[in-house]
């Protein structure tokens, strides 16, 4: 069963990539290294960039990819990172990140890219206001869209390739947060696949917590494994459809498929809190309770947390 999915996932994305050719984008703004000083310009220079690649992708005749983008451009929107070309690479600032007491970076699972970018960017949104609601302007999260996601179909959500390319990159992302804001308590919140990368980049990571959603499991057996100081947190929303994935790892063709242990069973070891009756893409859907939930671990409210 297992070989014939990755054989169908691999013939999907290959038909895909030759009738969608790639659309043309400025290469990234040159920022520099980012502290509270230049958090400003380096805002400025990647809405520029946003503005330059909108005019390209529209004269390129994919006006789908020019709208997404032209969004991003906005005044009141401020980019740590930008890249249009491929996918895409993104990572958006809701708040004041230079003053911030608390901050969260969000990790998205698969099919997320800057076409699909506005559903991450809301749960962002949500889990901003519910944090402004207890400590107004000295919180602080960031959308993280900075690694080539998986598709839902297909070989790459199998295994653990794209989340190994990935993690150097969160690593690095984490460390330049800190040159930024090097007081704030940090919370690395993954999602679905995002939660492999989010375990690959865990140990050593400068974080105060690393919480998993809707994990299809992390690559790693335990979170003992993981060789992170981090508190570790798992939840699973009782109509969440990945609790219907094998939790289990097989090698397959010499790769390993599957992610092994469930974070969120005792065998895991993670602290588990409750998320509710939502489903898959509905963890940071306000209202919920695991955005409460999510709200108080990133806030360092562990009694207030309701467990699962």
């Amino acid at each position: 069963m297992l070989a014939a999915l990755i054989t169908g996932a691999l013939v999907a994305p290959i038909s895909a990539a030759a009738t969608h050719p790639e659309i043309p984008a400025p290469a990234p703004a040159h920022t520099g290294t980012l502290t509270p000083t230049t958090l400003d310009g380096a805002y400025a220079a990647n809405r520029a960039n946003a503005v330059e690649a909108a005019r390209m992708a529209a004269a390129h005749g994919d006006r789908s990819r020019a709208d997404a983008v032209r969004s991003m451009a906005d005044p009141s929107r401020h980019f740590l990172t930008f890249d249009a070309r491929g996918s895409g690479r993104a990572a958006e600032v809701f708040g004041d990140l230079a003053k911030a007491d608390h901050v969260a970076v969000l990790v998205p699972g698969s099919d997320t890219s800057l076409d699909t970018y506005d559903r991450f960017r809301a749960g962002a949104l949500a889990l901003h206001k519910r944090l402004g609601q207890r400590l107004g302007p000295r919180a602080a999260v960031i959308s993280w869209l900075g690694y080539e996601t998986p598709g839902t179909i297909s070989a790459d959500v199998l295994t653990t390739g794209l989340a190994k390319e990935a993690a150097p990159e969160l690593r690095e992302f984490i460390s330049e947060l800190r040159k930024v804001n090097g007081h704030a308590r940090l919370t690395l919140l993954c999602h679905s696949y995002g939660t492999v990368v989010g375990a690959r980049a865990a140990s050593g990571l400068d974080i105060s917590d690393l919480v998993f959603i809707g994990s299809p499991g992390t690559g790693v057996d335990s979170a003992a494994d993981l060789h992170t100081k981090a508190r570790v947190w798992a939840g699973r929303g009782g109509d969440d459809w990945i609790a219907d994935v094998p939790h289990t790892s097989t090698d397959l063709f010499g790769t390993t498929v599957g992610f092994g242990t469930d974070p969120v069973s005792p065998a895991f070891g993670a602290r588990v809190f409750a998320a509710g009756d939502g489903g898959h893409s509905d963890y940071l859907k306000p209202g919920s309770v695991s955005l409460a939930n999510i709200a108080r671990i990133v806030l360092g409210k562990t009694p207030e947390t309701t467990h699962g």
